[in-house]
């Protein structure tokens, strides 16, 4: 048994690096062996020369990159493994968006898992969050305070169908980030009973396809360039973020801006984005679901990646778990 994982998985400039397997998991440049947990462009980074990840992964990354995803891609499924250099790798869900994983490494009886961004609320556009028992978690912490406790998503969607039959002659623009939050809230509000068309904005038009292509339920999606803005009064029209303060959303007939995102808990990013509208839907673990996971996995040492760490790290040590803040750079949050 290893003492010590931080003698072979350790951060470096690249990125995380198993060094008896010589491979990046999420490498922040380009190298040449690089095993990536999500679709997420601050995780999967294109110019990899070989690339292992889940095949929707894969799928995503060529939707996005094309010719640049990797020179060289292995499909890996969830509950499957593959020996590299000695070193067993496996993927388990980590229900964050489409073809999240977590990375699983064993090594001379030592595991550890590598949780890329995850969440534990159900979410029917992906594979379900699931519990890997290990020797080392590495967790990501992007909410990692005690205030952040997510609301029900599905309470969340029902105050946004409210407002469409509320405000009939309003144009609700709703921002979403184009991977997982775009499919998700779709579903959302298909769930809460809102059956009209949902239109697009032409950036979010292919990965709704993809999902769609996957049996992910989206209903009727129509793009935004083939309708009128008059014609779009009392309609959902879901856009990129960074489009609803732009000249795009200007075209609309009194518009109601909503946005939707675990941060809009906090009322000063709410202003920040101009969200009339908060929605706080979020496709990271809040405070509880970390806290949870940690007891879960039954890991002796907490590695804590990106995210506020020195409260985790805090209850970490009260839970009388050995933990680390780990030093990996460029994970921006792009999925909230």
């Amino acid at each position: 048994m290893i003492d010590d994982p931080a003698t072979w998985l350790y951060p470096t400039p690249k990125g995380l690096y198993c060094a008896p397997g010589d491979f990046y998991i999420d490498p922040t440049r380009a190298v040449d062996r690089a095993v990536i947990t999500h679709g997420h462009a601050d995780h999967a980074r294109p110019g990899n020369r070989s690339v292992l990840a889940t095949r929707q992964t894969l799928d995503i990354m060529r939707v996005r990159y094309g010719e640049r995803a990797g020179n060289s891609m292995q499909a890996l499924g969830y509950g499957e493994t593959v020996s590299i250099n000695g070193v067993e790798l496996g993927m388990a869900p980590s229900g964050h968006i489409l073809g999240a994983a977590q990375v699983v490494v064993d090594w001379k009886g030592y595991r550890a898992v590598v949780s890329g961004d995850y969440k534990r609320a159900t979410d029917p556009t992906c594979a379900s969050f699931e519990v890997v028992k290990c020797d080392l978690y590495i967790t990501e912490a992007t909410f990692g305070l005690p205030v952040f406790v997510h609301e029900s998503a599905a309470t969340e969607a029902n105050r946004l169908v409210a407002s469409l039959a509320r405000s009939r002659h309003r144009t609700h623009l709703l921002g979403v980030y184009g991977l997982g939050k775009c499919q998700r809230m779709i579903s959302l509000v298909r769930s809460a009973g809102y059956a009209k068309p949902i239109y697009l904005h032409g950036a979010l038009q292919g990965l709704c396809e993809y999902y769609a292509s996957q049996g992910v339920e989206l209903g009727e999606i129509r793009q935004f360039t083939d309708t009128q803005p008059e014609d779009l009064e009392g309609q959902l029209v879901l856009c990129p973020p960074n489009a609803l303060a732009d000249q795009w959303s200007r075209r609309m007939s009194d518009p109601l801006t909503v946005f939707a995102s675990g941060w809009m808990r906090v009322r000063a990013r709410a202003r920040q984005c101009g969200a009339e509208l908060p929605i706080i839907v979020s496709d990271h673990a809040d405070w509880p679901e970390l806290l949870q996971t940690i007891s879960d996995v039954e890991a002796g040492e907490i590695w804590v990646t990106h995210g506020r760490e020195d409260a985790l790290l805090h209850q970490i040590s009260k839970m009388g778990l050995k933990g680390r803040a780990l030093a990996v750079v460029g994970f921006e949050d792009e999925g909230e």
